[in-house]
């Protein structure tokens, strides 16, 4: 395996769900080549991708499915922290963790749905008669394992506070 290779695996294996640019950037290579050894990794099976909510993540091969898309979803700044809340809070309504978090709605709605979505969370009936909702984890403890094992990159971040920026404008 050449050296390139080499170093994007092991750049993939200590940040599982990476996005390419992120490796390009890390690693100081051209867009070119990060696709080019990309693309052989991914095809010996050596690597595993996965493309959600609009970006394509790598991952080790250890990953199942549904850890490969929990682990794309928080890596996103706000999902990461409506699921850490719900961590120490579940079950809680949509309402809740927006006054909680202090988010905008729609914010909240829009990672809720990416969420339920993937099968990170599961929104339920609340026991009243009303057309209310609670939302609780599902599979907890191995999202807490993946939680310990990442942590959002930077740009996601900045792409999440610029959402939350623009919601607050609108709602506003």
């Amino acid at each position: 395996m050449s050296n390139t290779r080499s170093r994007i695996r092991d750049c993939i294996n200590r940040k599982p769900g990476i996005h390419f640019n992120d490796i390009t950037r890390q690693l100081d290579i051209a867009t070119g080549q990060t696709q080019y050894h990309l693309r052989k990794l991914v095809r010996s099976g050596k690597l595993d991708k996965e493309s959600i909510a609009g970006r394509t993540h790598y991952y080790p091969p250890t990953f199942s499915t549904w850890e490969r898309e929990a682990i794309a979803l928080l890596r996103r700044e706000t999902s990461r922290e409506i699921v850490l809340y719900l961590l120490r809070n579940e079950p809680a309504a949509p309402a809740e963790i927006t006054e909680k978090l202090d988010l905008a709605r729609s914010t909240v709605e829009w990672h809720l749905s990416r969420l339920a979505d993937h099968d990170v969370v599961e929104k339920q009936p609340m026991d009243d008669e009303s057309a209310r909702v609670v939302v609780t984890l599902c599979e907890k403890e191995t999202i807490y394992r993946l939680l310990r094992e990442i942590e959002p990159h930077l740009l996601d971040r900045v792409v999440d506070r610029f959402s939350r920026l623009t919601d607050e404008l609108l709602d506003g």
